[in-house]
């Protein structure tokens, strides 16, 4: 940190400048990086307001570049921005292993040919980067048919904040919270633990965003085809 960057933005070069000469052009991943910074860093309540001319002036650039860097953000970059928090989803295990379940059919179903009486449940995770920061997602998935469903453990604190979400936000949800499976951690509790990891607090605004982000992005493509292979494999 020194007087002409309080902020200890990352030095980088310019390739230019536009066509104007007014402002620095920048390489697409150092825009990425210019983006990153705008919501990343960290200000003091106080410095608020100065903190982004400051990293105008620091890069020599203006408005119209901040709006450029987050377009190339949002068409390149492998992960998102929620708020003072970037989010990255990582690697899936299947953690055990497909276990076969038989669904019950009502009498007056059973000559529906259209329904499936035949499920799957299988334990995996997921890892996901908060801020570079690598947290374990793990749950158990309920296939059947086309369908499936997920129910997640309430262990890591990515976990422990999909239940958060998800029960919604009643007084006792919000009480303290005993290290008892049946409870659902507090908000408080969970951001001592983000805060323990190096991680930045988060309100309930945060929370909601973050949870939607992991339901979007915990089953890609390459491990649908790991599923559907078991499954195969299964019949």
């Amino acid at each position: 940190m020194t007087k002409d960057n309080p902020y200890n933005f990352l030095p980088l070069q310019p390739t230019g400048r536009n066509e104007t000469d007014n402002v620095n052009t920048y390489a697409p991943e150092d825009m990425i990086k210019i983006y990153e910074q705008q919501f990343l860093t960290q200000v003091p309540e106080d410095q608020l307001t100065e903190f982004l001319p400051a990293l105008k002036r620091f890069y020599d650039i203006d408005n119209n570049t901040l709006d450029i860097s987050a377009v190339i953000f949002d068409a390149i970059a492998d992960a998102t921005i929620i708020y003072n928090h970037k989010v990255k989803a990582g690697g899936y295990q299947i953690v055990g292993s497909l276990v076969t379940e038989q669904i019950e059919v009502d009498g007056d179903e059973e000559g529906d040919e259209s329904l499936d009486n035949q499920a799957y449940t299988i334990d995996c995770m997921r890892t996901f980067f908060i801020n570079d920061i690598e947290i374990p997602y793990h749950f158990n998935l309920f296939i059947q048919g086309d369908g499936y469903s997920t129910l997640t453990e309430r262990n890591t604190v990515l976990e422990k904040i999909y239940w958060l979400a998800n029960v919604g936000f009643e007084e006792p949800v919000l009480g303290d919270f005993e290290d008892d499976s049946d409870n659902i951690a507090s908000l408080a509790s969970i951001n001592e633990e983000l805060i323990s990891l190096g991680i930045r607090e988060m309100d309930l605004n945060t929370i909601h965003q973050l949870v939607n982000y992991i339901e979007d992005n915990l089953i890609d493509d390459d491990m649908a085809d790991t599923l559907n292979t078991l499954i195969d494999d299964a019949e």
